[in-house]
């Protein structure tokens, strides 16, 4: 068993408040989450209006198909962010059950 572990660093440069933050990030997790079945949330900045960090987490049987969900994942946190918002920054880790 593998578990995938991303984190992805957003710039909102639109948003005014935290109001609008918020229906950014919400939209982006809501899809996320329906289309990937993995736990997603936002990890840090959540008292800034235009920055976030999104954690997300998969387990999988072989860490190929971890690193695919998280790849795809990110592919989709773009082109739903896109324009309000872009990706500045990610990491991912890949570990075996062993590992931990």
């Amino acid at each position: 068993m593998f578990i995938g572990i991303g984190r992805y660093e957003l710039f909102i440069p639109a948003s005014g408040s935290l109001k609008d933050k918020r229906q950014v990030l919400r939209s982006v997790i809501n899809v996320v989450q329906k289309k990937f079945n993995v736990a997603i949330a936002e990890v840090e900045h959540q008292e800034l209006w235009q920055r976030a960090a999104l954690g997300v987490s998969c387990v999988a049987s072989t860490s190929g198909h971890c690193v695919e969900v998280l790849d795809e994942v990110e592919r989709t946190i773009v082109k739903m962010a896109v324009p309000s918002a872009e990706v500045v920054d990610r990491t991912t880790w890949i570990r075996s059950l062993e590992d931990l």
